[in-house]
């Protein structure tokens, strides 16, 4: 695709923008980098946590010794921003 500026033909590439499977988030190639996605490597789970001399606060269908939390990093809210980064990964593994 071509486009003329200041009488000047300039070439513009288009990228084609992707979706990432870990985040989520929609990337595009030259965006991509070694801190570009932030997620969590684990699970988000319900289960007895391994420190238990955490309090964990449960909801009131939650079996007395379960805990909410990842499992890679203790976090115990399902948004909680990721503990790990490192590149995107697109569905189609072109990334």
């Amino acid at each position: 695709m071509e486009k003329i500026e200041n009488g000047q033909a300039a070439t513009i590439i288009e990228e084609q923008q992707k979706v990432c499977k870990r985040c989520k988030i929609t990337f595009t190639p030259t965006s991509n980098n070694s801190s570009a996605c932030r997620f969590h490597p684990s699970f988000f789970v319900c289960r007895r946590h391994d420190d238990q001399k955490r309090y964990y606060e449960l909801g009131p269908d939650d079996p007395p010794y379960a805990a909410k939390f990842y499992d890679c990093c203790g976090a115990e809210e399902p948004e909680a921003s990721g503990c790990t980064t490192s590149f995107h990964i697109s569905y189609d593994n072109d990334a």
